[in-house]
């Protein structure tokens, strides 16, 4: 049976990112990032309705959230002003 060369290709999300390949953010990263308080995301995974971005809950103390999915909750969140007149 011939080598493989390549490594196969990764399991993908449903839209096409690469699921372990793409970035990983824990929740005091992601925290930092949007400049929240860790407490508040975590309050976001627990609220009804779910708020925040899509997240993965590894173990009752590791939750992490992938970095295509937090870029993409802030666009669907974004605001934009019109020109109104």
């Amino acid at each position: 049976m011939p080598r493989r060369s390549t490594p196969p290709a990764p399991d993908s999300c449903p839209d096409g990112d690469p699921l372990l390949t793409a970035g990983w953010y824990t929740t005091e990263e992601l925290a930092a990032l949007l400049r929240v308080d860790p407490s508040t995301l975590r309050r976001w995974r627990t609220a009804r309705p779910r708020q925040g971005p899509p997240h993965v809950p590894l173990t009752g103390r590791v939750t992490l959230y992938s970095a295509a999915d937090v870029e993409r909750w802030l666009r669907q969140r974004r605001v934009t002003t019109g020109t109104g007149t």
